[in-house]
């Protein structure tokens, strides 16, 4: 997956100033098989999970969705000369349903640590369920935004949904 990923960013890096788009549905169509964004969704819903409607709870979870492929687009297509590393396992993973994938991004001005959590689903296919980069736990991170608009908005679900947005 990440030589995919680094090979997407290599194609669209030139265009991405005329048709980022173009780069974001790729980056989706990429991602939509191993990360379970429904899933982180509703984790950074928090209690406001529960409470939602299944409808409620399917429009965020597009939303959070396509917020985070336009950010984390953005970030990568930016990638400079670095590499990533997949670090080897620390444990035995045989048996598991629950593991963390460890990676460094290595670069000029640096090694970063990466970490994504994986879960298997019920398909029985392995999906990345959180990511910490750099020590940020990216799911806290969301969570703590929800909460913060759900205090702006009067814990309104739909106002929180439509208001979504990194810029808010």
């Amino acid at each position: 997956m990440t030589s995919q990923l680094i090979e997407t960013i290599a194609v669209h890096r030139d265009s991405f100033d005329e048709n980022p788009e173009g780069f974001f549905l790729a980056l989706d169509n990429l991602l939509v098989d191993v990360i379970d964004f429904n899933w982180i969704a509703y984790k950074v819903m928090g209690s406001y999970g529960k409470q939602a409607t299944p409808d409620q709870r399917a429009r965020f979870a597009d939303t959070f969705r396509c917020e985070l492929i336009e950010t984390y687009g953005r970030g990568l297509v930016a990638y400079g000369e670095q590499s990533i590393v997949v670090l080897p396992p620390t444990e035995d993973l045989d048996g598991l349903r629950k593991v963390t994938v460890a990676q460094e991004i290595r670069g000029d001005d640096g090694v970063f640590p990466l970490f994504y959590s994986m879960g298997m689903n019920r398909e029985g296919k392995w999906k990345v369920t959180n990511v910490v980069i750099n020590g940020i736990n990216l799911g806290k991170t969301f969570r703590n935004q929800f909460q913060q608009r759900a205090q702006k908005y009067g814990g309104n679900i739909d106002q929180i949904i439509e208001n979504w947005s990194s810029n808010s």
